[in-house]
This record gives C-alpha cells, sequence and structure tokens, in this order.
C-alpha cells in the first residue's frame, strides 16, 4: 500500500513482546491503553514456539522447525514445537478477539521478517538459511504464504481492524554488511546484496495488499532508505540509536509521506521522564531538518525502544500508558 495518507494510523503503539504467559492479560493491557491502535501481544516467556523467530517459523507453509541446542532448524515435518508454537498463537488470537469486539481502527500485527528469519533459522547442517540463496528464497516464499494466511484468519476474527503488518527485522543490518556469525562462530556469512535484500522485501511487502507495512529494527544504523524502497509505509526503531548520519534519511522519509514509529520509551526498567520529556527528542529532530512542527502527528507513531519482553509486568503497563501520554504531549505540543 503505497499511499499513507489513505491510512490513519494511531498515535502510540506497542512493538509487540510483552512480559508473562497470561494472553487475556497481555490482551487486556494493550487493547486498554491503546484504544484506537492496539496490536497483537507476544508472550515469548512462555518458552521455545513463542518467542519470535519459532512463532513466525510456526506460521510458515510446507516447511518446519524445530528446536536443538543451538536454536530453530528446519526440518522435514510438523512435530511438537511446531505445533505449540501455533497453539499459542491461536490462544492469543482468541484472546486479542475477545478484547477487541467492535472494534473498528488500525490493529499492528507483527512477524519475523525474511532476512532476520533466515539469519536465525538452521539448515540441516546447523548454518544458517542465510548461507544458501535457494533456501533463503525459499523461505521467504513460504513466509509469503503464511502471512497471507495469518492475515486472513486476522480479517475474519476482527473484521472491523485495518490491519497493519509488522515486519520484525533486527538482523537486517548485519545481513546487508555481512556480520552474521556462522555456527562455528570463527567466520561470517557474506553479505547478501542490497537488491536482493531489496526485493525480497518488496514481495513481503506486497503480500499485505489491504493495508500498511511496518519494517521494525532496534539494531543501530537502520536502512531506511532500504525499506521505504522496498514499499514500507512506516519505519520502526529505537531513537537512541540515532546519529546526525541518520538526519537526511530521516528528512526524506517525512518528506516522502514515511511514517516514523519512535521508540523514545526505554524498553529496560527504569525511572521514565515526564511525557513531553520522552519527545523532546522528536521535537530537536524536526527543528534541525527544518520540518514543520504541524508534520509531527502526521508522521510519528510513538512507541517503547523495542520489546518488552524482559522487563515486569508493572513496567510493561507503566511504559505503554507512558507512550500513550508522551503521544499527546506531542500532538498538543508540536512545537
Amino acid at each position: 500500500m503505497s499511499e499513507n495518507s489513505q491510512f490513519r494510523f494511531g498515535a502510540a503503539t506497542g512493538v509487540g513482546s510483552m512480559p508473562g504467559g497470561d494472553a487475556r492479560e497481555a490482551a487486556k493491557t494493550v487493547t486498554g491503553t491503546f484504544e484506537d491502535f492496539p496490536f497483537l501481544p507476544e508472550l515469548p516467556a512462555r518458552g521455545p514456539g513463542a518467542d519470535m523467530i519459532g512463532r513466525t517459523a510456526g506460521m510458515l507453509v510446507e516447511l518446519y522447525a524445530r528446536v536443538e541446542p543451538s536454536g530453530w532448524r528446519l526440518g522435514d515435518r510438523p512435530g511438537r514445537d511446531t505445533k505449540r508454537a501455533r497453539s499459542w498463537l491461536g490462544e492469543d488470537l482468541d484472546a486479542l478477539e475477545e478484547f477487541t469486539q467492535e472494534y473498528e481502527g488500525p490493529l499492528k500485527v507483527q512477524a519475523v521478517g525474511p532476512w532476520t528469519l533466515a539469519a536465525n533459522l538452521e539448515l540441516r547442517n546447523g548454518e544458517a538459511a542465510l548461507s544458501d540463496a535457494g533456501a533463503c528464497r525459499d523461505l521467504a516464499a513460504s513466509l509469503a504464504e503464511g502471512l497471507r494466511q495469518h492475515l486472513a484468519e486476522l480479517r475474519r476474527r476482527i473484521p472491523g481492524a485495518q490491519l497493519v503488518l509488522q515486519l520484525d527485522e533486527p538482523s537486517l543490518t548485519a545481513v546487508l554488511r555481512g556480520q552474521v556469525k556462522s555456527a562455528s562462530g570463527y567466520r561470517t556469512h557474506r553479505a547478501v546484496d542490497r537488491q536482493v535484500v531489496e526485493q525480497t522485501l518488496r514481495d513481503l511487502v506486497g503480500v499485505h495488499t489491504s493495508g500498511p507495512v511496518v519494517v521494525h529494527s532496534c539494531a543501530s544504523d537502520v536502512p531506511f532508505a532500504l525499506i521505504r524502497r522496498a514499499g514500507a509505509a512506516a519505519v520502526s526503531f529505537d531513537f537512541s540509536l540515532l546519529t546526525e548520519r541518520d538526519d537526511e534519511a530521516i528528512g526524506e522519509a517525512v518528506e516522502g509521506g514515511t511514517r516514523l514509529f519512535t521508540g523514545v520509551v526505554p524498553s529496560a526498567e527504569g525511572p521514565l521522564s515526564d511525557p513531553a520529556g520522552s519527545v523532546m527528542g522528536v521535537r530537536t529532530l524536526w527543528r534541525r531538518l527544518g520540518l514543520s512542527p504541524g508534520l509531527l502527528a502526521e508522521a510519528v507513531t510513538v512507541t517503547p525502544a523495542c520489546g518488552l519482553a524482559g522487563v515486569s509486568p508493572g513496567y510493561a503497563r507503566t511504559a505503554l500508558a507512558h507512550c500513550a501520554r508522551a503521544a499527546r504531549s506531542l500532538a498538543d505540543n508540536p512545537e
């Protein structure tokens, strides 16, 4: 979906992961905090299959993965790990459906993108799928079909929702730079050609024909321009990792209509500043780039810096509520 202007994003949302293992409690928190932009929570504390790689591996079509001591490995048939991943996803969808009855508006769902999946899923020989171009293509095709089915299921369960698909790509920069370690740890896999990376991402973005796609990475040096060229309507990132080197790419993104999901609320436990203080850096960036303050509410969604799986439930609730308040501060006082 190329035209952001046709779609109304919410002012604040979460990244994806939450602490604990209670799907109903997580769904209740998320829908209560973000009444105009909830998301499908992920609860990795439940164990393998609830983690981001296992959860997305469970969505794959005609490809299956199982847990080995070294991580997730592709295999021939669905085993208990695949079944567990699918069961937990079903539980999460049930909970979200319960708390979004009659909901109409944007709703975000997350899955691992093709390159982070290729960097973290092992082939039978123990090496990352990233080491084999054919395996990368098969994985991307299987993921595309799995996402089509997942989005169709969500549309069936929550018909009033305008679905936003988030592709989590924390390994994207490492893939582009040849920094993904081999199984031995003594060498790294070759960098993947940027055009191949971009085209594969574009194909996955194209799966969601009825809504926008966000690409998320809380690593440093997010490749904003490549993500935009691949057709993403928004980029989600850890705001604290931006440097002035990113200024030009950020300015071009905003002027080109790309939305920024600015991760400004810490995803590690600790004291929080006042809501206005949390978005002060965004206002400063805006001034430095000479962008119109009036664009802020149109261009920015406030989020935590990354997922909240590693914090206490109390801090997670506080951090999400803080995002909502910080977004209001930004809208009320854009100058």
